[in-house]
C-alpha cells in the first residue's frame, strides 16, 4: 500500500503541475495579445535571446553539419551511395537537427537565465514591489520573454541551418573530394520548401516553450538562494524535455 500511495501522489502532483503551468501559460498569452507592451524590456529580450545567442548557435550547426557529413559518408560508403551525403546534410538540419539543437541551447542559456533573474526578484520580493507600483508583472517580465523568444529562435534556427550545411560543404569539398557543383546541385535539387519551413515553426514553438518554462520556474521559485538554483534546475530540464516532446509530435504532423 505504501508503493501505491506514493504512486498515487505522484501523480496527483504532476496533473496540479500541469494545471498551474496550464493556467500560468493561459494568463501569459492573453495578456501577450493585450496592450500595452513594455517596448524596452522587449528589446533588450530580443537582442539577450538573439544576439548573444548566436555564437554558440552557429558553433553547435557548424560541428553537427561537419560530424554529419563525416558520419554519412561512412555509412553510404558501404552501399556505394555517396551521393545522397548532400541529401542527407541538408534534409537532417533543416528538418530536425537544426530546430532541435538550437532549441537545446538556448534552453540552456536562456531558460536558465530567465530562470535565475525573476527567481530573484521573486525571493527578494521584487516582483511583490512591481504589483505595489500597479504594474503587472506578468506584463513586464514575461509577455516581453514570451515574444520575443518566439521570434528571435526562427531566426536563429534559419542562421543554423545556413552554417549547417556550409558546415557539411566544407567536409564534403575538402576532406571527402566531392565536386562543388555536384554538392550544390543536389542539396538544392532534393530541398522543399516545407523542410525548411516545418524547421522554423518548430523553432517558434520551441522560443515558446524555453520562455515559458524559464519565466513560469522562476515566478514560482520559493525558499531563497536555494529555491533558484532549484528553479534554474528545472527550467533548463522541463524546457528540453517539452522540445524533445514537441518535436516528436510536429514531426509526426508535418511528415507522416
Amino acid at each position: 500500500m505504501g508503493f501505491v500511495t506514493a504512486v498515487g501522489h505522484a501523480f496527483l502532483e504532476f496533473v496540479a503541475a500541469i494545471g498551474r503551468i496550464s493556467l500560468f501559460a493561459a494568463s501569459a498569452l492573453s495578456h501577450c495579445l493585450r496592450p500595452p507592451i513594455h517596448v524596452r524590456q522587449l528589446a533588450r529580450q530580443i537582442v539577450e535571446i538573439g544576439y548573444f545567442s548566436l555564437p554558440v548557435v552557429g558553433m553547435t550547426a557548424l560541428f553537427t553539419g561537419m560530424v554529419l557529413a563525416l558520419q554519412s559518408y561512412t555509412g553510404f560508403a558501404r552501399f556505394n551511395a555517396e551521393g545522397a551525403v548532400a541529401t542527407v546534410v541538408v534534409l537532417s538540419v533543416t528538418r530536425e537537427l537544426g530546430p532541435v539543437l538550437a532549441g537545446l541551447m538556448v534552453a540552456g542559456r536562456i531558460g536558465a537565465s530567465m530562470a535565475a533573474e525573476i527567481g530573484t526578484m521573486r525571493v527578494t520580493e521584487q516582483v511583490d514591489a512591481l504589483t505595489t507600483l500597479s504594474t503587472n508583472p506578468i506584463k513586464y517580465l514575461v509577455v516581453p520573454r514570451l515574444i520575443a523568444g518566439v521570434a528571435m529562435l526562427p531566426v536563429l534556427v534559419l542562421i543554423a541551418d545556413v552554417i549547417g550545411v556550409f558546415g557539411g560543404f566544407v567536409v564534403g569539398v575538402y576532406l571527402l573530394d566531392f565536386n562543388p557543383a555536384s554538392y550544390l546541385r543536389a542539396t538544392w535539387e532534393f530541398l522543399e520548401p516545407i523542410d525548411v519551413i516545418s524547421g522554423l515553426i518548430k523553432a517558434a514553438v520551441f522560443g515558446l516553450l524555453v520562455a515559458l518554462m524559464g519565466c513560469y520556474q522562476g515566478y514560482q521559485s520559493r525558499g531563497g538562494a536555494q529555491g533558484v538554483g532549484r528553479a534554474t534546475t528545472n527550467a533548463v530540464v522541463s524546457a528540453s524535455i517539452l522540445i524533445l516532446l514537441s518535436n516528436y509530435v510536429m514531426t509526426d504532423l508535418f511528415f507522416s
